[in-house]
């Protein structure tokens, strides 16, 4: 089943007040709470999270709900997966480099996704078989195109919860500073991807990514005609496969290549 377009406004309407709550306590709020290693959580994440519970499962009567931080209800035939601050550590550090990421599945598979981008009120979001849409239009296909990867720009995020991928990330890293135009590492998963999918950025890699980072980002890609693999070329799982690998179609093979290679030792099959 895919959501009607109602739904879709819905969603839109429940992410103005969330952004604006966020951007009321931007650069004012300097510190949280620890997770975990590198891992930090603010009143603002938890709030947000529950103003978008709220207004999501009102949205769709019968639905459940995977919060970054509350975490999963028992699943239903809908579910929302939310990752209410996508950026924590940009937003305590008063970058502006965070987002707001709300996907539906149905029977787990993305039917609708959205990212927010608060400071810059820019949204990117699909629903199932209807393309790509920034800021409520549809986006045109990039005016330019890489021909491949030796003109595109990548983006990555640093594998600081993965010990075991540092080597494999350093290598990927070092090959493809000769063999790219650049490498950015910008700090909000959801919004690379976003990126991507509008071919602001060509390719991305990264390891260990939770379904809260990727669920509705893996829609916008496939709305916008991206690929996007593990890392051995096979079908991304979400909550399975460790390595997301995403890119324009030109780019694709050839940021999958070198990422399998620098990989291959560190990352099962399978």
């Amino acid at each position: 089943m895919i959501p009607d377009n109602s739904l879709m406004q819905q969603v839109l309407h429940t992410l103005r007040p969330a952004g604006e709550y966020q951007l009321s306590l931007f650069r004012k709020l300097s510190v949280g709470r620890e997770k975990g290693p590198n891992d930090v959580v603010t009143e603002v994440d938890c709030h947000t999270e529950e103003m978008l519970r709220a207004a999501l499962l009102k949205a769709l009567p019968g639905s459940s709900f995977w919060g970054e931080e509350s975490g999963r209800d028992t699943a239903a035939e809908f579910e929302w997966v939310v990752d209410p601050l996508d950026g924590t550590t940009n937003f305590l550090n008063g970058l502006d480099q965070f987002s707001i990421s709300i996907a539906l599945l149905h029977q787990g598979r993305s039917v609708l996704g959205v990212v927010h981008r608060p400071a810059s009120g820019e949204t990117f979001a699909a629903r199932r078989g209807g393309g790509l849409l920034y800021n409520g239009s549809p986006l045109a296909p990039p005016s330019w195109e890489p021909a491949g990867l030796q003109q595109a720009l990548l983006g990555t995020g640093f594998p600081y919860r993965s010990v075991d991928l540092q080597p494999a990330f350093f290598r990927t890293a070092a090959a493809l500073m000769g063999r790219s135009r650049d490498i950015r590492r910008m700090g909000s998963a959801a919004l690379d991807l976003s990126y991507v999918a509008a071919g602001w950025l060509q390719g991305f890699w990264e390891s260990d990514l939770q379904p809260y980072d990727v669920a509705a980002t893996l829609l916008l890609l496939e709305e916008s005609g991206c690929r996007v693999s593990d890392g051995q070329g096979n079908p991304y799982r979400i909550g399975e496969s460790r390595l997301i690998v995403a890119a324009r179609p030109q780019v694709f093979d050839e940021l999958l290549e070198l990422v399998s290679s620098c990989y291959r030792d560190d990352v099962p099959k399978g």
